[in-house]
C-alpha cells in the first residue's frame, strides 16, 4: 500500500496540535544506503542521539549518522551502532556518582535498557514523515503534550482494545522511547530525560511517542471517530464547580439531570 505521507502528517497534526514535525527513524545494514537517501546531511560535529532528533523534529532535516558521529556509548547501544555488548559499558561505571549512588545501581540500570542488538547495523537515518525519504521508516515518533499523548492512546485503543504497560528507566529514557520502539515494534510512549531535554531541545511539557508507522492510521481512524462523540483535543474545562450531570449527560444519558 503507498502512504501518503502529506496527508498522515496533516491529519496528525490537526488531531493533536503537534509543535514539531513527526519524523521517522530507519536504521541500515549498510552505510551507503543510508547516504543514498536524497537530500540527506551528515553531521559535522560530534552529538549526542538527542541532538540529531532534535534536529529531524525541530528543524525539520533528514539527517544520517554512523556510530563515529556519536559522542559516547549510551548513544550508540540503544540504537544497535555498537557497545551494548561491552563490559565496560554494561557496567555502567560512567553513571556511577553521576546519575547512580552505588556501582549495582548503574549496571541495573543498563540492564533495564532497551537496546537494539548490535552488530547488523552500520547507520540511522531520520526525516520527517511528510519527506517520504524514508518510505517507510522503521518507526515513526511526534512529541506532543500529555493530554494530546492521552488523547492519541485513546485513539489506539478505539478498535482492538489493550492495555498498554510502560516503564521508565530514567536517564537514557531514549531506551523508552526509540529503543523500544525499534527492539520490539509496539508503541512506546517515554518521558524524556535530563539529556534529552538539555540537549535535544526538548520542552517541560513533552512527551515522546515513537511506534511502528502503520499504527498511525489506527490511531487517527480512532480519533476521527472519538472527535464525532465530541471528544477533542484540546480537551475544553468543564469546571471544576459545576453540576458534572450536565456535561457527562451528553456522552451517558443515564447521568443527565
Amino acid at each position: 500500500m503507498t502512504t501518503d505521507w502529506t496527508k498522515l502528517v496533516a491529519d496528525l497534526e490537526r488531531l493533536l496540535r503537534l509543535r514539531t514535525v513527526p519524523f521517522g527513524m530507519k536504521l541500515f545494514e549498510r552505510r551507503e544506503d543510508m547516504e543514498a537517501i536524497p537530500r540527506i546531511r551528515r553531521p559535522a560535529a560530534i552529538h549526542a542521539l538527542d541532538q540529531v532528533v532534535g534536529q529531524a523534529a525541530r528543524l525539520g532535516w533528514t539527517i544520517g549518522i554512523t556510530a563515529e558521529n556519536l559522542v559516547g556509548a549510551q548513544c550508540r547501544a540503544v540504537v544497535g551502532l555498537g557497545d551494548a555488548k561491552d563490559e565496560k559499558w554494561q557496567s555502567g561505571q560512567h553513571m556511577v556518582g553521576v546519575w547512580f549512588k552505588t556501582p549495582e545501581d548503574a549496571r541495573a540500570h543498563q540492564a533495564a535498557m532497551h537496546c537494539v542488538p548490535d552488530g547488523k547495523y552500520q547507520a540511522l537515518a531520520l526525516s520527517p514523515l511528510a519527506s517520504g525519504r524514508l518510505d517507510p521508516p522503521d518507526i515513526a515518533l511526534f512529541y506532543a503534550t500529555p493530554g494530546a499523548m492521552m488523547y492519541f492512546i485513546n485513539g489506539l485503543q478505539w478498535s482492538g482494545y489493550k492495555k498498554f504497560d510502560w516503564g521508565v528507566v530514567g536517564e537514557s529514557a531514549c531506551a523508552d522511547s526509540w529503543g523500544r520502539a525499534l527492539k520490539t515494534d509496539q508503541a512506546s510512549l517515554s518521558i524524556p530525560c535530563f539529556a534529552e531535554r538539555r540537549y535535544g531541545g526538548v520542552l517541560d511539557d513533552e512527551m515522546l511517542m515513537a511506534l511502528p508507522p502503520g499504527q498511525l492510521y489506527a490511531a487517527i481512524a480512532g480519533m476521527e471517530a472519538l472527535s464525532k462523540n465530541g471528544f477533542r483535543y484540546p480537551f475544553p474545562q468543564y469546571g471544576i464547580q459545576q453540576d458534572v450531570r450536565a456535561g457527562m449527560g451528553v456522552s451517558y444519558p443515564d447521568q443527565r439531570p
